[in-house]
């Protein structure tokens, strides 16, 4: 069968996949509402094309964090794809080095930072829970800076695992012919098969709740503060799993160099909004903050979402809602179990291919001419009845 579109790959991943992992990668938390919205979100958003505009180039590049990529559809982090398929996080490196974009590595890969940087070049960002051992996380930084990773993507949407309930009743655990590459040599990277959720015990016992934006009183306690990690490592960190407009604006001030704008794949909180109608809110507080915290810099840091991506006109929106760039998730896995590094490499180039697309019909030539006013919404039908004297 020709795969025409992104979505398809995902029929393809449940026949081959087993039960256990398919609904792992699948599934969502408690009533899966809020998986639903991420995507439905999208269809409530319309575009308002501009013709007569000369596209015969049509110039996708943007830089993240000063890297030059080719598109503004990046790969994010996505645990134990070895699950998927036998080369696992080897594969998607290599996928994204060949497409000229960026690969963000879990944490709770089955492929270590060491084995994923020995795939070859490549921009990469390392996706990191805090473990309650901070020594553990010192370690871990330390090494993703040794092995050339380029930014550090702090997941802070975790103190608990949502409840997924797919999870509790395949009794998920990861397969015992493979491990968290990472912990290996921590006794951390084996999870303990239990009467529900392996991981959802494997992240109670040893993720970091205390987690905080706050400076504690006690200076024997300030390593519970975001900032600690500032001390221990010259990368940039970027905030992923902010959904409002508050926590943008603490993100700034405790000198994020950037926010991802997450609902950790719907998998953790259920009920809360899909990430692209929180965009709107963050940017313009993390903005605003922006402006407010670092005066003499001229712009503003930049946002990304993920959640829901699965069309190029889905790129674009986020784009036009102020994002700088996007990050996919499940359609990478997906491809990934349908057909190793080649279903890979197909997702992203559709991706590419489509979004292209989207800018020649919308009359945009780059990336800086995509504005909020090629899109309406469901929520700014006033602003869009404000065109209607003009046309």
């Amino acid at each position: 069968m020709e795969i025409t579109n992104v979505t398809e790959y995902e029929a393809i991943a449940k026949q081959k996949l087993p039960k256990m992992v398919y609904d792992y990668y699948a599934s969502g938390a408690e009533d899966q509402w809020t998986l639903a919205e991420n995507r439905n979100a999208f269809s409530r958003i319309l575009f308002r094309p501009r013709i007569l505009i000369d596209v015969t180039n049509i110039d996708m590049t943007t830089t993240v964090l000063g890297f030059k990529i080719s598109m503004p559809i990046m790969i994010a982090p996505t645990a134990m794809q070895k699950m998927a398929h036998p080369e696992g996080e080897y594969a998607t490196a290599r996928a994204a080095s060949a497409a000229g974009t960026i690969m963000t590595l879990s944490s709770w890969s089955t492929s270590s930072v060491e084995e994923v940087a020995s795939t070859g070049p490549g921009i990469r960002f390392f996706q990191l829970y805090v473990y309650k051992d901070r020594n553990v996380v010192t370690q871990l930084v330390r090494r993703a800076e040794r092995a050339g990773f380029k930014a550090i993507a702090l997941t802070v949407d975790t103190p608990r695992l949502g409840r997924r309930e797919a999870d509790i009743k395949n009794r998920f655990t990861l397969p015992p012919f493979l491990t968290l590459k990472n912990f290996e040599g921590l006794d951390l990277g084996k999870m303990d098969k239990t009467s529900d959720s392996g991981l959802a015990s494997y992240v109670a016992g040893q993720i970091d709740r205390s987690l905080s934006w706050k400076l504690s009183d006690n200076p024997a306690l300030n390593k519970q503060d975001v900032k600690w990690l500032q001390t221990i490592t010259s990368l940039p960190i970027l905030v992923k799993g902010v959904l409002t407009a508050e926590d943008a604006r603490l993100a700034v001030q405790n000198g994020a160099a950037g926010i991802i704008v997450s609902n950790h794949g719907a998998r953790q909180l259920d009920y809360v909004p899909a990430t692209i109608m929180a965009l709107e809110e963050v940017m313009l507080l993390a903005a605003d903050a922006f402006a407010i915290v670092v005066k003499a810099v001229q712009g503003r840091i930049p946002v990304f979402l993920d959640g829901g991506v699965r069309r190029g006109t889905d790129v674009f929106k986020a784009l036009a809602l102020g994002a700088s760039g996007v990050f996919i998730g499940r359609p990478v896995v997906f491809s990934l179990a349908a057909d190793g590094e080649a279903g890979v490499r197909k997702v992203l180039q559709m991706l590419r291919d489509e979004f292209e697309l989207t800018m020649a019909l919308s009359g945009c030539r780059s990336l800086q001419e995509i504005t909020r006013d090629h899109i309406t919404t469901d929520w700014d039908a006033p602003r869009y009845r404000h065109f209607a004297p003009r046309l």
